[in-house]
């Protein structure tokens, strides 16, 4: 009986073989089965919608200029309320503090880049000072807050301009909906410059301005 490294071997006991043939086929099925898997992921990408990842792209793009435009128009209008020049042509009711906590609820101050009082903690004469002509909520500052927003992120993109002016849109319709009702002057002013800027960009990329209307 033989021994290995002094162990006697039993020989009624099959013993392990070392077989170069077995590793090297072993060796193939598994690049065979890595070839496979690329070949099957490669098909998988060839199949994907271009065109539904262009529309989710710029559907998420309009949804972030959609919660821009809104923060910006609520933010505004709370301002003015709490201003001791609150008096609009168009009917727009005055809220009380509750209400604008509530109104306010869902605004990313710091991504709008406001980073001053709590709007709901303002005096008239502060939160006059933040819609008034140079002040952060003003309209030429609220309406190129807006615009440009969109602008600078499309670049030259045609499509995704358009997708932020509709979100745009979109944004200050929601500000109303949240608001209760139609917003006053100073909004309306805004959305009609901001419109005005975004329009002028879609022109210079030879787009359709009347695409997305209010």
């Amino acid at each position: 009986m033989q021994s290995i490294n002094g162990l006697r071997q039993n020989p009624y006991i099959p013993q392990a073989r070392y077989d170069a043939r077995n590793v090297q086929n072993t060796g193939n099925a598994a690049n065979v089965n890595q070839n496979e898997n690329v070949k099957r992921m490669q098909e998988a990408y060839a199949n994907i919608d271009v065109k539904q990842l262009t529309n989710s792209y710029l559907s998420h793009f309009q949804a972030r200029a959609d919660s821009n435009s809104s923060s910006n128009f609520l933010s505004q209008v709370s301002a003015f309320n709490g201003s001791a020049k609150f008096s609009d042509i168009l009917g727009a009711q005055n809220k009380s503090a509750n209400s604008l906590e509530s109104i306010l609820s869902g605004v990313d101050f710091k991504a709008i880049g406001y980073e001053g009082k709590p709007i709901g903690r303002l005096s008239p004469d502060e939160a006059g000072d933040l819609v008034g002509e140079n002040g952060f909520f003003g309209i030429a500052n609220t309406a190129d807050r807006i615009s440009n927003f969109i602008i600078n992120a499309a670049g030259d993109d045609l499509q995704k301009l358009e997708a932020g002016k509709e979100g745009m849109l979109k944004g200050f319709k929601e500000a109303e909906r949240i608001w209760g009702g139609k917003l006053p002057e100073i909004s309306q002013k805004t959305i009609e410059k901001a419109t005005q800027s975004v329009d002028k960009r879609i022109a210079e990329l030879g787009g359709n301005i009347f695409s997305a209307q209010a």
